[in-house]
């Protein structure tokens, strides 16, 4: 072909729906996608799919009631939901955990974390194209749930942290277990690299792939992996700690140059330091109660507002109340990490090839139940 043909020849635009079905959206998820050849010019997320009205619905509800609402909105991680209502509930109510309530608190938010990446890691592979990781990922998950629902009797939807403390004990029994499961997992950490993170095929469709510089990352508002991926060592409990984390040794993971495969990397160290917050918190789990006194039925706190935040699976996590002095809140407003970590799909996206869009999304690690509420 001539020079000049080669110049005249024109490619058409062409549009494409990504989803909502679709099992590389992780969800009901919509990406309406203009390309030209292979390559995108235009990225559109849909979303709303999955929308419950849960921030209304709590307005009709006691604050009790609420807690129940939160395990639905990242349902991969559901026990930082109910941390951080609790949170903010109890500074409108003036209540403070018992020492022992806290740490079952940061324990469970820790094993739901691990729970939470060892999801992404098996459902990224597939998404890249591995299948071995995913049946790897689930064996290591499966014994974590085994635990949430020795302590309370449920796998997904936990409303286990309640407000001023937690639900129930855990007994003797279970705390054996956990430490057995720290044992098991610690070295299985290497093996998930061996299998997958330093895999030639793996590394080459995502280490150059869906670059987040660090000023663009904090410009969308990006919290979580997403954020540190980028080299920006903000993490929320390091930077504003809750429920005792200040006590705890741990150290935040950063990526350098916001790569795919940097957001995929410090999920999985984020699991070797969560598994040593685990094991300061085996090691020195405090006796007494696990639920503060005075905690109304009907709670009807002061007229007044709250805002509490903690670093969820997903990122920066927050929530923010108002009550007027009745029962039940008078407004709440959900801080989502899904949500804001997925707006940046729309400039990520454009320039890349369609082949990579699933690698791009699958790596920013969003949950619908969150986004959508």
């Amino acid at each position: 072909m001539s020079s000049t043909a080669e110049k005249t020849m024109k490619t058409d635009s062409m549009f494409i729906n990504l989803g909502p079905q679709h099992p590389s959206t992780h969800g009901v998820l919509r990406v309406g996608l203009t390309i030209e050849g292979e390559l995108i010019t235009k990225a559109v997320p849909d979303i709303g799919y999955l929308h419950r009205g849960t921030s209304k619905l709590a307005e009709v509800r006691g604050y009790h009631h609420c807690v129940v609402l939160t395990d639905r909105w990242d349902y991969v991680a559901a026990m930082p939901n109910n941390l951080v209502f609790c949170l903010a509930a109890e500074k409108l109510m003036e209540v403070q955990a018992p020492p022992r309530a806290e740490a079952l608190r940061v324990l469970m938010c820790e094993l739901n974390r691990v729970a939470s990446h060892l999801l992404f890691f098996g459902t990224y592979g597939i998404d890249i194209g591995a299948f071995t990781p995913f049946l790897y990922a689930f064996r290591e998950r499966e014994m974590i749930l085994d635990l949430f629902e020795m302590a309370c009797g449920a796998r997904l939807t936990y409303n286990y942290i309640r407000l001023g403390g937690v639900m129930a004990d855990v007994p003797p029994e279970w705390l054996a277990k956990c430490r057995e499961f720290v044992d098991y997992f610690k070295p299985r950490i290497d093996e998930y690299d061996t299998l997958l993170t330093y895999n030639p095929i793996f590394m080459a469709r995502t280490k150059e792939v869906g670059l987040i510089p660090a000023a663009d990352a904090v410009s969308w508002s990006l919290s979580g992996a997403n954020l540190r991926g980028s080299g920006v060592c903000y993490d929320v409990r390091k930077s504003d700690p809750y429920c005792g984390y200040e006590r705890y040794s741990f150290d935040v993971p950063l990526g350098q140059t916001g790569s795919c495969w940097d957001r995929y990397f410090c999920r999985v160290q984020e699991m070797r330091q969560s598994i040593r917050i685990i094991e300061q918190v085996l090691g020195g789990l405090p006796e007494g109660p696990t639920m503060a006194a005075g905690v109304a039925k009907i709670p009807k706190p002061k007229p007044g507002e709250a805002y509490a935040h903690v670093e969820g699976a997903r990122g920066d996590l927050g929530i923010f109340l108002v009550s007027d002095g009745q029962a039940s809140p008078y407004r709440m407003h959900v801080r989502a990490p899904s949500f804001l970590n997925l707006a940046i799909l729309q400039e990520l996206l454009v320039g890349n090839k369609v082949s990579d869009v699933i690698a791009i999304l699958g790596s920013i690690d969003i949950v619908l139940g969150e986004v959508d509420r």
